[in-house]
């Protein structure tokens, strides 16, 4: 080819390339001129309404939520009426707070524009991989501004206006001055607002005057208010997560090993549980409500909540519950108590009593709540405590025999029985006053509670798996172990359970085999009236009605428990059909009594809360009595 043709020819493959060249990037720029002019205009739609950041130097109007009983009458909680709240200029905050806040919430607080795109986008692929939001990309800077002006609803529309509002905010004002509205506006619970309430409320001293490991419950608490909150149920993970600021705070070399290790062995002391009505069930419910709404909304937006609470028997079970417990420690060396009563149709928390007086003194004076104290006023036992049921178990298991087509003349023998090696020993059950009976039906050997028969009908008629996936499908929420790890001594009580659990459980019996998850809220009403939560769940049938009547049946069978209980017990009522069963823990730790009538479901457990042993102290002798003195006033009311 002659070089005159072949220059030509490279010219116009030239001229193709850069044309084609050309026409990419010109789609490209398109693209991105798209995309910014879609962004600004989505920029623009949500910014014309939000209200400026001048806001942040107003007053807010605030209107107070309010929880109500389920008469809507008596007032149990204002939440924010009593708001707890002083202003402090950012130097009165120790460094170690903010470093700690800093360290755990927003670590490139002072490198972003307001928000943080990279952690927001390292936070979402780790969701993505382990397929659940696990972490959070949320910056100090969208945080106030979540508190102050929006919900915590999870739309896209609300995301992008925390991040317009986040960005004009740290375009206006300095970071010294956002770290100062945070640390002042925060939620930490219990109508606590910023952080020099929540150490005068929590510590009972001044923020200034806090300790590191103080100042790391405090960056904890921010994460969930409610949630944490250290006069709740969930205290361990609370402390979990102080672990988990003081690893940050290391990590972000504001500390050393050494001062991290020591605050994290550090004790940290709470002030009691400020008093209110039903402390316990209101802690309950208003955790529901923070997860459901969140703080902010909960606290400032006028909400009515009718809680499913009887204030009537409320009162009479916080009453017989002191009285109660008062006799046990003389008699008993039992400290402590809780009450459960559920209307077994609905799910509705009728009462609650997480404690034997939740304004009282932990006991002994000086003992450590967590390890020494017999009595502990702010844990909640009925949600918090997993405890040993003892024989109040065993219906469970019986309802599984029933199932599978046995029923109560069904004869089991009660004889000494080896039943092999469990736990690197013989296990060979006895029935409490030592004595066999030979053969015996199913309904002597529920009825009395005799424990060698109903290892046997765990063992050869109902199964421990099947027993077990019949407890949790009435309610039990524990027992996640392999069903190898209790063995047989689970139908004598060999796994923790709960207190509301097994109350929700037994509902099930009282309810033709019909369960509903308990609730404590019957609706809730926005400041204009409107209902904007009504609790409707739906029933599932778990159980035939034909066993839960034979286990009714048997369980108000005054005459099968006599030969144990005696004649004249306080399980039994003349009035009406009562069905109830004891239980005591094989190390006479944990004593209880639950049972049923028609329209109300009761337990009691009754016991130390260090797992002290109760001094000669059965399930029929200290939780039954205060059973008994609740279902009289609960079936006797009007």
């Amino acid at each position: 080819m002659p070089k005159r043709k072949r220059v030509l020819k490279i010219y116009q493959q030239s001229n193709k390339i850069k044309n084609g060249l050309f026409f990419i990037l010109k789609v490209v720029l398109g693209i991105l001129g798209s995309l910014i002019l879609v962004g600004v205009s989505i920029f623009l739609f949500y910014a014309k309404d939000l209200p400026r950041p001048e806001k942040f130097t107003e007053a807010q109007l605030i209107q107070a939520t309010k929880i109500y009983d389920r008469t809507g009458e008596i007032v149990l909680s204002s939440i924010y009426q009593e708001e707890k709240r002083t202003y402090l200029d950012l130097e009165k905050f120790p460094e170690i707070l903010k470093e700690a806040i800093i360290a755990t919430e927003d670590a490139r607080f002072y490198q972003h524009p307001g928000v943080d795109f990279k952690a927001g986008l390292r936070a979402l692929m780790v969701d993505l991989k382990l397929r659940a939001p696990k972490q959070g990309g949320s910056t100090i800077t969208q945080q106030l501004i979540r508190s102050i002006f929006l919900t915590n609803e999870k739309t896209i529309e609300r995301k992008l206006k925390e991040i317009i509002l986040a960005i004009e905010l740290d375009k206006k004002y300095s970071k010294e001055q956002i770290l100062e509205w945070y640390l002042n506006q925060i939620p930490f619970g219990i109508n606590i607002y910023g952080a020099q309430e929540a150490s005068l409320t929590y510590f009972e001293k001044p923020i200034w005057e806090i300790s590191l490991a103080q100042s790391a419950i405090l960056a904890a608490i921010i994460k969930a208010p409610s949630y944490l909150s250290p006069y709740g149920e969930h205290l361990d993970e609370l402390l979990s997560r102080k672990n988990y600021v003081l690893n940050r705070m290391q990590q972000e070399n504001f500390i050393g090993e050494e001062e991290a290790e020591a605050a994290k062995k550090s004790e940290v002391e709470f002030s009691k549980l400020p008093k209110t009505l039903a402390p316990h069930f209101i802690t309950f419910v208003r955790q529901q409500l923070e997860e459901k709404y969140g703080e902010k909304f909960l606290e400032t937006k006028g909400l009515k909540i009718y809680t499913t609470l009887d204030w009537g028997l409320q009162k009479k079970a916080e009453e017989i519950v002191r009285k109660g417990v008062e006799k046990n420690k003389k008699a008993f060396g039992a400290y402590n108590g809780a009450l459960v009563a559920i209307e077994p149709e609905s799910g509705g928390i009728l009462a609650m009593v997480g404690s034997a007086d939740p304004n009282a003194e932990s006991f002994p004076l000086g003992c450590n709540p967590r390890k020494t104290c017999k009595f502990v006023p702010d844990f909640n036992v009925a949600t918090q405590g997993e405890r040993q049921p003892g024989s109040s178990f065993k219906p469970f298991v019986y309802a599984t025999a029933f199932s599978k087509g046995f029923d109560d003349k069904t004869i089991v023998l009660d004889e000494e029985t080896n039943f092999g090696v469990f736990g690197g020993k013989a296990y060979i059950p006895q029935n409490y006053d030592g004595r066999f009976r030979g053969p015996v039906t199913l309904r002597e050997a529920l009825a009395q509670s005799l424990n060698v028969p109903s290892v046997k009908v765990l063992n050869n008629l109902a199964g421990l798996k099947d027993s077990i996936g019949l407890a949790k499908l009435m309610g039990i929420t524990t027992l996640e172990q392999d069903p190898s790890f209790y063995g047989l001594s689970l139908v004598l009580g060999g796994g923790g359970v709960k207190l509301l659990d097994m109350v929700a459980s037994y509902s099930v019996f009282a309810n033709n085999g019909f369960r509903i998850s308990p609730s404590p809220i019957l609706k809730i009403e926005d400041a204009k009236g409107n209902i904007i939560y009504q609790n409707k769940k739906t029933p599932k049938k778990v159980l035939e009605s034909s066993v839960c009547d034979l286990i009714t049946d048997v369980l108000s069978d005054n005459q099968a428990r006599s030969p144990i209980f005696g004649e004249n017990s306080s399980l039994r009522f003349d009035e009406q059909k009562v069905a109830v069963k004891t239980g005591t823990s094989d190390d006479y730790v944990d004593a209880w009594t639950i049972g049923y009538a028609k329209n109300i479901v009761t337990g009691v457990w009754v016991g130390n809360n260090d797992n002290s042993a109760i001094v000669r102290g059965l399930g029929i002798s200290t939780a039954g009595p205060i059973w008994r003195a609740f279902m009289e006033e609960a079936i006797n009311k009007d």
